[in-house]
Formats: structure tokens, sequence, C-alpha cells
């Protein structure tokens, strides 16, 4: 069986992938604030950052994503293109990332629909090397398929290399008690914070999962539509250094 590919890219070091929103009036001025973004949190000692089209239009995308490809940047990165999960492949294969996010892998969809974008998935994932992290009962992601969160989280993890989980919102604390269940249903398969995570609760929550995405948390408003602030990413990535030391809050994985 070949080795999960989450786990060959970060072992068991619970990474911290920053959201890069593409804000900007223009393409120069969202690239120009997106590698502002990335050079503060890179300093900041955040893995990865995901390159999504939350405010810019795909097109920002692709331009960010073929910039990051030409220029290091000193950090992992890799793709959201928001409700089109064809397209986040064909960016991901183009421009080189290092993995892509899938918002929803499983429960999002009808049985009649299901088969269908599995074979994409499994199609798509078979031409690409890095890892794919996929949710499952996601935020604002509808739940159609009338299977069990036993079913849906086992046909997730055939999809992807890392099980994303969140509340409901953006921002919004993951609930630990939904946490703890994904975690017992998944057992020891990569299981990620998609939203919520601060200071205050991830030793809680990292304890229980292998690494978590940041967004709101690091903007000055707490709030997406705000700016990247360097003291709110270094007070996260310094209680994180500190949750890692401690195995996690305990529990789950190391490093």
């Amino acid at each position: 069986m070949e080795e999960n590919r989450f786990r060959k890219a970060f072992g068991w070091k619970k990474p911290v992938f920053g959201m890069l929103h593409l804000q900007g009036g223009s393409e120069r001025e969202m690239l120009g604030t997106a590698l502002d973004e990335t050079r503060v949190m890179a300093a900041a000692g955040v893995d990865a950052v995901v390159i999504e089209n939350y405010f810019g239009c795909p097109e920002y995308v692709e331009a960010a994503l073929d910039y990051f490809n030409r220029h290091d940047q000193g950090v992992m990165y890799g793709v959201n293109l928001l409700e089109d999960d064809a397209g986040s492949f064909r960016l991901a294969y183009r421009y080189n990332a290092a993995f892509l996010q899938l918002d929803s892998v499983a429960g999002h969809l009808e049985p009649q629909d299901d088969l269908a974008f599995g074979e994409f998935v499994a199609d798509s994932r078979s031409l690409f090397t890095g890892f794919v992290m996929g949710g499952v009962r996601f935020k604002y992601q509808p739940y159609r398929s009338g299977r069990s969160l036993e079913e849906d989280i086992a046909i997730g993890m055939a999809r992807c290399d890392a099980l994303t989980i969140t509340g409901d919102a953006t921002g919004q604390e993951t609930p630990l008690d939904k946490v703890r269940a994904f975690r017992r249903i998944a057992g020891d398969f990569p299981l990620i914070i998609g939203a919520g995570l601060t200071p205050e609760n991830c030793e809680g929550q990292l304890a229980e999962t292998d690494g978590a995405i940041v967004g709101s948390y690091f903007k000055d408003t707490f709030e997406a539509r705000g700016k990247v602030s360097a003291a709110h990413v270094a007070r996260l990535m310094e209680a994180v250094r500190a949750c890692r030391r401690n195995g996690g809050g305990g529990g789950h994985g190391g490093s």
C-alpha cells in the first residue's frame, strides 16, 4: 500500500496551513498582498499556504500560483479553487502545487451523482503527485448522501490523504465533540482542523488532530476580510509550537 502522502510530507509534525484569500482591486494589488502575507506567515513558522479564491477570481488564483511556481517563497503552497474541483486539479498539475484542498469529498452529493464524483477524484489523484485534503461535513457544504457519518468518513478516507473538519462557519471553532467523533471513526488517518483554531483552544484541538488550516485568526480583525497581522500569526504559532513540544496536548501524534 502506498504511504499516505500527507504523512510523507509532514510525518507527525501537526502542520499549520495559512489561507491566502486573494484580496485586492487588481491583479497587481492582489499579488503584492499575497506575497506580503506569505512572508509574514513563513517568518513565523507557518508550514504552507493555501491559495484560494475566497475574494479573488479564478484568474487571480492562477496568477498567484504561476508566481509561486516561478519564485520560491520558502513555504509549501497548494490550491483550493472554490466550487471547481476539476479546476483545482488542473491548476495543481500546471503549477506544481504540493497539495490541494477539496471542500467536500463525501456526503455532499445524492447517491446517483456520487459514483461519478468518486471516479473523477480517483482519476485526478492518479495524475497528481501531491496530497489532497478533503472535507466531510464541511462548513457550507450540503449533506445529501443519506449515509451515516461512519460511511461518509470511510468513503472520504479513500478519496483523500487528510480529512478536513470544521464547525458551521468561517472562523467558528470546530466543536470538540465533532472532532472526537471523527477521530474515533478515522483512527490514525490524518485529520485537519479546517476553521476556528486559536491560541486558547489549540491544545485541545491539536491533541485530537494532525494539523490545522488558519485564516480568520491571522487577520487583524479576526475576520476573513481583515489584513494578516504579524502579531496574531506569531501568537498562534507560539501556541502551536508549545502543543507540538507537549505532543499536541497529549494523545495524538508528536514532534
